[in-house]
Formats: structure tokens, sequence, C-alpha cells
């Protein structure tokens, strides 16, 4: 995986929908069709690897199509019709626009209006047109800094294929890496890298990477769970253009009558939906790789027990009307040697609430979830 979080180009196009994530909504289109395999010339999976180092793009415009189905429980149905519930399910569809790493746009378009995302330079801005509602923040004079190059490295590859043999190197044991088969997205021959975890403890079953045979640009990302052979997340283009576009589809004119709130300048990760995890002590990792599980505490934890007396606050986004009570109570009752809690499960993740006030978090089976608990 450290190929794809070294290319800032690559991790912006594959997981496209952390732009949707942070601008909400979605509209339900058709499902991607399917074509008949093209016939291309072999290639290895450390080829693929190389071709994804060093891919160059100058610019890019197209559709991009969104769709999930992760599995989730009854209960999911007690959320109100917000942006959280709109992605857990069904399908979203947007139009992005890509011209280096300081001018980047992501519009999504629902039966109800437009949601813009904008970088341009130190500029950017969100948009909805059912609020008419934007918000602007001047990013800081470092801005872009960085976000070209890879990531820092004790040694660094002479050569596209000794970079492979370190991605390779640092995928396994814990990652089966092979070439799937060739497909057509969006019009364009790709090849297909899959990454198949080992351990028995991961719901993912495998990620699938569909590379441009010529442009070496990941087309479509899928995320298959355990025991299925459809895509539990898929991200792709159905229509994609190569040329650079044009400046004015980065420069952001507020409509008539909208209201603008100006935000805190703040360094940026260049790229339109793409959140740093936050340094926070109170959040721990156990284990690493596919099985990894993040330990956090429950805001209003006292004594290591959550507060009773006072209501719990709705998470950033949610509705007013959101009844965090409810929500707990609809989920099954676990317990074991580390003691006891609510138990939420979906088809590529698990999270444990115990009584304790302690929230564990993971692409992973309860079980492991029960392991790391009791640690």
């Amino acid at each position: 995986m450290s190929v794809l979080r070294s290319r800032p180009v690559l991790r912006w196009l594959v997981p496209a929908t952390a732009a949707v994530a942070v601008i909400g909504g979605g509209a339900a289109i058709g499902t991607f069709a399917a074509e008949a395999e093209p016939s291309l010339p072999p290639r290895t999976a450390a080829q693929l690897l190389v071709d994804l180092q060093t891919s160059r793009l100058e610019g890019l415009s197209g559709t991009v199509v969104q769709r999930a189905d992760l599995g989730l429980p009854p209960i999911a149905g007690l959320l109100p019709g917000n942006e959280l519930t709109t992605l857990l399910t069904g399908t979203h569809t947007l139009r992005v626009w890509y011209s280096g790493p300081d001018q980047q746009r992501v519009a999504l378009l629902d039966t109800l209006g437009e949601q813009d995302l904008i970088r341009n330079g130190r500029d950017l801005w969100s948009w909805q047109s059912r609020t008419n509602t934007a918000t602007h923040r001047t990013l800081g004079e470092d801005a872009g800094a960085g976000t070209a190059a890879p990531e820092a490295a004790p040694s660094l590859p002479a050569t596209p294929q000794q970079a492979a043999d370190l991605a390779l190197g640092a995928i396994d044991p814990s990652t089966e890496v092979s070439v799937g088969r060739s497909a057509t997205v969006a019009g364009q021959d790709a090849y297909e890298l899959v990454l198949q975890p080992r351990d028995r403890d991961s719901l993912v079953h495998q990620l699938r990477i569909a590379i441009d045979a010529k442009r070496h640009v990941p087309l479509r990302f899928e995320v298959l769970a355990k025991g299925s052979d459809q895509p539990a997340f898929e991200v792709a283009f159905t229509q994609v253009d190569y040329r650079r576009p044009d400046a004015d589809q980065f420069t952001f004119n507020p409509p008539p009558g909208v209201t603008v709130t100006e935000e805190k300048a703040e360094r940026p990760t260049g790229e339109p939906g793409h959140l740093e995890p936050a340094a926070d002590p109170q959040v721990r990792a156990v284990g690493d790789g596919w099985t990894t599980v993040l330990v956090a505490r429950l805001d209003g934890a006292v004594g290591g027990k959550p507060a009773a007396t006072k209501p719990a606050t709705p998470p950033a986004g949610a509705a007013p009307g959101m009844d965090l009570s409810k929500l707990l109570g609809g989920l099954p009752t676990v317990s074991g040697e580390w003691g006891s809690g609510r138990l939420l499960t979906g088809k590529l993740f698990s999270v444990l609430l115990t009584d304790d006030g302690r929230v564990l978090a993971g692409a992973v089976t309860p079980e492991r979830l029960y392991q790391a608990a009791r640690g």
C-alpha cells in the first residue's frame, strides 16, 4: 500500500469518494456496465507497480461513480437522512477536474442541487446550492509544499524497479499481490492489480485496482468483503478526458445572495477531501497491517464508565434530532473476558462499544476486537 500513499495523484484519484464524505449527498444512477476483456500484453504485478510509480498526469476531467453496499444492520435506519446515511449505501455520481496538486475540483450532483469543493492555489472553497452557502479558507504560504514528493525514506530507490521491489517488500508478508483480469473502464483498456490480505481476521477479501494501460492512472478501485464476489465498495470513472482543464474551472464565482463563511487557514494536504489522521494521544492502534484495531475513549467517560446522566452529544454533521441512546440500544449486546458492550458489524468493518467507555474498530472480525479489548 505504500506505493499508493507515496503518490499524491493516485491518492486523490483512487479514493475520490473522500471528497464525497466532505461535501455529502448523492444521486442514484445506473450500475456500471460490463465490457469485454481487452487483449493486452502480459505484465507482472511488479511492472504494474512501476507503472504507478512513474506515471505523470498533467490534467484530467471526468465523471466518477461511487457505490457502497456495506451490509449495515437495520439500526442504520434510525439515522436521519443526512450526509452519513447517503454515503453508507447506494450510488453517487461526481464530476472531477484535476490540473496539478494546487488545482482540483469535485462537483457532486444530486436531485436537489449541486455541491462543490474547489482548490485553486491557496484558495479552498466549498459550496452548497441547496442553502446557497459557501465556505472559504486561505491556505498557508506552504500550500502544496511536499505534495508532489514521495514520503521520506532511509534509502531512496535508484530505479523504478527498485521502487517496485520496495513496495512489494512493504506489502509482504501480510498481503498477496497479483495481476487480475484485464478490463475496459471508461473506454480505456486497463490492467488489474489485486491485493489480498493473508490474515484470516481481516474482513477484506481483495482490493482491485484497474490501471489505465497507457496512462498508468487508476480508473477503478474495488473492495470485496470475504464471502462475496461483488464489491462492497467501488469507485470508478465512467468517462475520462486526459486533457488539462481550462483554468476557469477552478475559479469560484459566488452566486447572488450567497452566504460566505471564512474559516481559519490550515496547512493543506493537496488533495480535496483527504483527511490526515489526528495525533490524538487517546487513540491508539493495536496490531498492524490489515488487522489493525483502533482503540479510543468515548467522550464523557468518567472513572472508566460513560457518563450516564449527561445526554450524548451528536457527532458533527448529524441531524439535531438524532437520538444516540436509541442507536446504541438497537445494537446487540456482547460479553466476554474483556467485559461487556454493544457490537456494530458490516461487510467490511466491526465496531465494539464497551460498557467501560471504550470504542474499538477495524476491518476485522468481532473476535479480533474482543482480543484487542482484553489487552
